[in-house]
């Protein structure tokens, strides 16, 4: 990575602020314009602030980070906070990721390098589908998908894995409608069941699929390569 991404620090807790200044200044990927403690002195001076890149906390004094990061217009923002509650709403207004405290550096470190990918292809940075799930709306990236699979609790449903090993659960949506919207040459059917990402994709032989994500007891996830689908995938895995 040759550009640095120029960087403001937000967070109204003082030690919250310094450690998280002390991870940034170990990545090499940014450059720490200025640290803030105070949402509304941020905003005043946005305007005489070269940056990229806010990394914020959410519950604060005086106006919330997600009400701020609506209001930068082109800046790339990753939220920093104690909550889970708020993650469905900062994806809705497309953040680059959400980090749950105590921050860890190897967290912070793929969120920034997700920002900096996002930051040198702003061109693919869209490239979502706008769903709804069970925690309300979410924009899902083709890039963080590893497979899709009809949901245990209601066949309508599609549950997702994705890179980061979570799940999401998609409510009353139909593969046909997925496999409409996702990018051709990067996902397959492989089943009645199942979607997988190429990328995904670990080994396969005839009939079966191993993924490079690996299960709670060591090993890989595997799927099953119908009949039915056998020879499109093939012909996918070969392009």
């Amino acid at each position: 990575m040759n550009t640095k991404l120029k960087c403001l620090l937000l967070d109204d807790e003082l030690p919250g602020l310094m450690y998280l200044k002390m991870l940034c200044e170990q990545i090499a990927e940014v450059e720490i314009v200025k640290t803030f403690n105070d949402p509304t002195k941020l905003l005043t001076e946005i305007p005489q602030l070269d940056f990229d890149l806010l990394i914020s906390d959410i519950e604060m004094p005086g106006m919330d980070g997600l009400h701020l990061a609506e209001m930068l217009q082109d800046k790339l923002v990753i939220f920093c906070t104690a909550y889970k509650q708020y993650a469905a709403d900062a994806f809705t207004i497309d953040a680059v990721d959400y980090i749950t405290k105590p921050v860890k550096m190897e967290r912070l470190q793929k969120a920034i390098s997700k920002a900096h990918e996002r930051f040198q292809k702003p061109d693919s940075s869209k490239k979502f589908l706008q769903l709804n799930t069970d925690k309300g709306k979410t924009l899902l990236y083709f890039s963080e998908i590893l497979y899709i699979k009809t949901a245990e609790s209601d066949s309508r449903d599609k549950t997702v894995l994705l890179r980061d090993g979570s799940f999401l659960n998609l409510k009353n949506i139909k593969f046909d409608t997925l496999l409409a919207a996702l990018p051709e040459a990067d996902f397959c059917r492989v089943n009645k069941k199942e979607i997988v990402a190429v990328k995904a994709i670990k080994f396969f032989n005839h009939s079966e699929i191993m993924l490079h994500h690996t299960l709670q007891n060591g090993k890989n996830s595997t799927l099953i390569i119908s009949e039915t689908y056998r020879s499109d995938f093939l012909l996918k895995v070969k392009l």
